[in-house]
């Protein structure tokens, strides 16, 4: 029989937040008729065990390696039938309403094929989780800090939607993954998430097609999660920091051209000489601090080999 309703969860390495964060969903279904998925992509602390133990109601599918985002949930949307399909972070803690408001509200939008609610950070402050699709132009504005400089101009914080205070709902081009629910028959129109990205963009791809087919994306205020943030990638932080330039790289490349990819590359570089040429000094004064620092510039010199045509893919 189909459900209404399937949440799939991809957890990686956070047993801790992975039990938090299926205490917050089972405690705010209000009477949802849903399913719980959990994929855990080759966990080594125990996460599956957990799941087994203190959650028997939840369908535990173990990966014997990491698939990376777009797979595993991948992976929970061909063992649910669900309705609607939701992703879902291990790092996120469901607020009281959030669910049901998604999903009345989908059931009242027909035209929706993604709707997001307002992501909040632990302190309760805004978290910005929608954005414009990737392009040169956004790369260069934040490679030449002009998105930093002057956030509220919708020219120059587009990227971001720095210049909108998420207090209203609307359609955007994307939102983020953390959270995230999708009408099946739209997945199945415009097909799954596309795996060939590991982490990061893949929600991207999947809205701008969603959107090329005809469908909306809708960001809606009132559905509220809060969303921790970077509780895998922090594990791998200069390699998951080069991944996201190199999945939007996949993006434009992707659906738009391969000059247009180029241009994207040569505006990170950009960014590499910027933010190197501004933290070089920072290192040399920083002392107590330097390992900070060093590691951001790890990052950018990591970002401009791969710019450059040094580093992989």
């Amino acid at each position: 029989m189909e459900r209404h309703l399937a949440i799939c969860i991809v957890s990686w390495n956070t047993r801790k937040l992975l039990r938090q964060c299926l205490e917050s969903v089972f405690a705010n279904l209000d009477g949802l008729d849903a399913e719980v998925i959990v994929v855990d992509n080759a966990s080594e602390d125990s996460s599956a065990e957990m799941v087994e133990r203190e959650f028997p109601d939840v369908t535990l599918i173990r990966s014997e390696s990491n698939r990376g985002f777009a797979s595993a949930n991948n992976l929970g949307l061909s063992r649910s039938s669900s309705k609607y399909f939701l992703l879902l972070n291990s790092d996120t803690i469901v607020l009281p309403g959030a669910l049901r408001s998604l999903v009345e509200f989908m059931d009242a939008a027909p035209e929706a094929g993604a709707v997001a609610p307002k992501l909040l950070n632990l302190d309760g402050s805004l978290q910005r989780s929608c954005s414009s699709f990737p392009s040169p132009l956004t790369e260069l504005l934040d490679a030449v800090y002009l998105s930093k400089v002057f956030p509220r101009s919708r020219l120059f914080g587009r990227f971001a939607m720095s210049y909108w205070d998420f207090d209203a709902a609307r359609e955007v081009d994307f939102a983020g993954g953390s959270c995230l629910l999708l009408r099946r028959f739209a997945l199945e129109q415009v097909g799954p998430l596309d795996e060939s990205y590991f982490m990061y963009t893949e929600e991207a791809d999947l809205c701008f097609r969603l959107k090329r087919a005809g469908w909306k994306v809708v960001f809606v205020p009132h559905a509220r999660i809060i969303h921790i943030g970077g509780q895998s990638s922090k594990r791998r932080p200069v390699e998951m920091a080069v991944e996201l330039p190199v999945s939007r790289h996949r993006f434009i490349a992707k659906f738009e051209g391969p000059v247009r990819a180029a241009l994207f590359k040569g505006a990170v570089a950009l960014g590499g000489v910027c933010r190197l040429a501004v933290w070089g000094p920072w290192w040399l004064a920083a002392n107590g601090r330097r390992s900070d620092v060093e590691q951001r510039l790890r990052t950018q010199s990591a970002l401009l080999k791969w710019a450059l045509g040094g580093g992989r893919r």
